[in-house]
């Protein structure tokens, strides 16, 4: 089983839209018994939250199923474990980095072609959820089929 783990700050807005959404296109490729996907927090801010009111509002919009995720803290286990580690900023970057140093890490807007921003902004701060939907989905689709070519699936 491929582990894809999506990290972010509180895992109530970023990383459990681009896990709800990961999960949705690994399912729509028949992927679900090969790909297995999860969020976790660098904090402890949010712990067993629901997703932010907003994140749940987009994730409606577009129909995606963002039922049994609740904010997660990240442990070294998870890092150990995961095959993928995509996290949404550089603080997360840093933070994932002092936990295990030799894990492979990238951010996710690493996967959209011609992208304008360097990290995702948190939309926690700028209330823009449609933005970041827009940069979730385009690097998630990146992302998979990255893991599609990589592992033959």
């Amino acid at each position: 089983m491929i582990k894809v783990l999506f990290i972010c700050l509180g895992n109530i807005c970023r990383s459990p839209m681009s896990e709800a959404y990961m999960k949705h296109i690994v399912k729509e490729n028949n992927l679900e018994d090969k790909i297995e996907v999860f969020s976790k927090a660098t904090s402890n801010y949010n712990i067993g939250d629901p997703p932010h009111a907003g994140t749940q509002k987009i994730l409606n919009k577009y129909k995606i199923d963002f039922s049994n995720i609740y904010s997660e803290q990240l442990s070294k286990k998870d890092l150990d474990e995961s095959d993928y580690i995509i996290v949404m900023d550089d603080s997360n970057m840093k933070d994932v980095l002092k936990m295990n140093p030799s894990k492979q890490v990238c951010k996710l807007t690493d996967f959209i072609q011609n992208c304008d921003h360097d990290y995702i902004p948190d939309p926690y701060y700028t209330r823009n959820f449609d933005l970041t939907y827009e940069l979730v989905s385009n690097g998630c689709d990146s992302l998979l089929q990255k893991i599609i070519t990589e592992n033959n699936l």
